[in-house]
């Protein structure tokens, strides 16, 4: 399978693409042992996915866009995929917990293993795992760091009150 990597800046910091040639399988906050091309010129499904991702970031960090379009490639566990499904149903400027989430793919006990597929998620902000709270109402962690996650949920309910 072919793999391609761009890295961008961001408001939050270099983010890390990861894109095959069927979508896009990663937004990562530190490098990636995959190749990095010295442009996106070449005509390929993976800069293409790469080019898409970027604008659509560009645009959510704007506040010009809540729904993200890209197609993914998920590489996980099919457990992992049920939760990742779960986190992009969450409405842009809000939060569920973990118990949320665990009751909606309908495994009531599985917190702890949402948790983990959630710190597992391989495409932050467009699989909005910063979006996963405690059920106290806490942020929990975050594998950006809590001041990013505390970041993209302030411009998230910034822009949704609008």
């Amino acid at each position: 399978m072919s793999q391609l990597q761009w890295i961008i800046k961001s408001p939050i910091g270099p983010l890390h693409i990861v894109a095959s040639e069927k979508g896009l399988q990663g937004i990562f906050w530190k490098k990636q042992k995959i190749k990095v091309p010295k442009s996106l010129h070449e005509n390929t499904p993976e800069t293409k996915f790469i080019i898409r991702t970027v604008d659509e970031l560009n645009m959510y960090f704007a506040g010009h866009l809540q729904k993200f379009t890209v197609p993914l490639d998920l590489i996980g566990t099919d457990f992992q995929k049920r939760v990742w499904a779960q986190l992009i149903k969450i409405p842009y400027g809000k939060t569920q917990s973990y118990k949320d989430i665990a009751e909606k793919i309908k495994n009531k006990k599985a917190m702890r293993a949402v948790g983990t597929a959630n710190g597992r998620n391989p495409i932050s902000i467009i699989v909005p795992c910063h979006r996963v709270i405690a059920a106290n109402g806490t942020i929990g962690g975050y594998a950006g760091g809590l001041q990013t996650k505390t970041k993209l949920l302030d411009l998230e309910k910034r822009i949704a009150q609008f």
